[in-house]
């Protein structure tokens, strides 16, 4: 079973415990429970602190703050906060995403949502000694990363929506509609191209959106992506210099997987972008959806040009709006 695959079987888990929840919304409005904290992609671990310096918070860093696929220097998947279980009480339990390691008679993993704040997710792993709740680690490292994945997802999209932008450009050129920041412009529309840009402190955030025949995919998947979208960048995305465009970073091998959007097949690509004969470079996530009604590929892209910072947060953000790509329907 491919990871896309096993991702999938995840995200299908943990909607039907969102849709649980939402099912029982009117029994917990009668109990208060307060705003969660905590930054996006921010997760508070409670543990003794000689069980952190060991063997169970090595593997918490190994399997929670791994590597987030698609930077040009690595960045943890998620920032993990240490914190002693003396002092998780009151207001520190009301961190959106907790992992809490408690020694117990009884083993035993727990996966719940707002116990202690809303919205929120809180992984129990219960033990006589580290190496059990270890194990229980290990063996639900995979659910616990797409569960915190998907609700980070969510609370993003909760918190673009509080400003959301409210052209139609997309809708009235290719029918789909995008959640994004109205901080966002339209930087450059064509006929059948349309890029959208955040200025941020040192550089840009960009998404570009455009359609491509359904016989444009043939031969070898991988190396057609890269040169459909090379394509495009020489035709639509130029550099700051005469004569130099958008490509794909030869040195950086891509990560391409095989998923769904809107229930649609998609091929969804990860890698680094650069301009030849110009000194820009950055991250770009890549998402092809077949829409088949109309005979054609949507393509979504989204590219960071944010020099000597940290990116992971950028493409979190531009990943969690292509994500939430919604098709007009026949």
């Amino acid at each position: 079973m491919s990871p896309m695959q096993i991702k999938n079987i995840f995200f299908v888990l943990l909607t039907a415990v969102l849709a649980n929840s939402c099912d029982q919304s009117d029994q917990k409005a009668q109990r208060f429970v307060p705003d969660s904290n905590g930054r996006i992609n921010s997760v508070t671990v409670v543990m003794p602190e000689q069980d952190w310096q060991g063997e169970l918070g090595k593997t918490t860093r190994e399997l929670i703050g791994k590597a987030y696929e698609g930077l040009p220097l690595d960045e943890p998947q998620f920032s993990l906060n240490y914190m002693n279980p003396k002092v998780f009480t009151d207001f520190a339990r009301h961190s959106r995403n907790i992992l809490w390691f408690i020694k117990d008679s009884i083993p035993r993993f727990e996966l719940s949502q707002n116990q202690f704040a809303r919205p929120q997710i809180v992984a129990r792993f219960s033990g006589e000694d580290a190496q059990i709740q270890n194990n229980y680690l290990i063996e639900n490292a995979s659910l616990i990363n797409q569960t915190l994945i998907e609700s980070e997802r969510q609370e993003k999209l909760r918190r673009i929506k509080k400003s959301k932008a409210t052209e139609n450009v997309l809708k009235e050129k290719f029918g789909i509609d995008l959640i994004y920041p109205s901080a966002y412009k339209i930087f450059k529309e064509e006929e059948d191209f349309v890029w959208i840009q955040k200025p941020i402190q040192k550089g840009h955030l960009n998404f570009a959106v455009y359609t491509l025949p359904k016989a444009a995919m043939y031969g070898k998947v991988n190396q057609r992506i890269i040169a459909l979208r090379d394509s495009i960048g020489k035709q639509h995305i130029p550099g700051r210099l005469p004569n130099t465009y958008m490509s794909t970073e030869e040195a950086y091998r891509p990560y391409f997987y095989k998923t769904t959007l809107q229930d649609r097949p998609t091929y969804l690509t990860k890698g680094m972008w650069d301009v030849a004969g110009d000194y820009m470079a950055g991250p770009f996530v890549n998402y092809m959806i077949l829409d088949a009604e109309k005979n054609r590929w949507v393509v979504l892209e989204g590219f960071a040009f944010a020099p000597s910072i940290s990116k992971r947060e950028y493409m979190f953000e531009l990943s969690t709006i292509l994500s939430s790509v919604t098709f007009e329907k026949p």
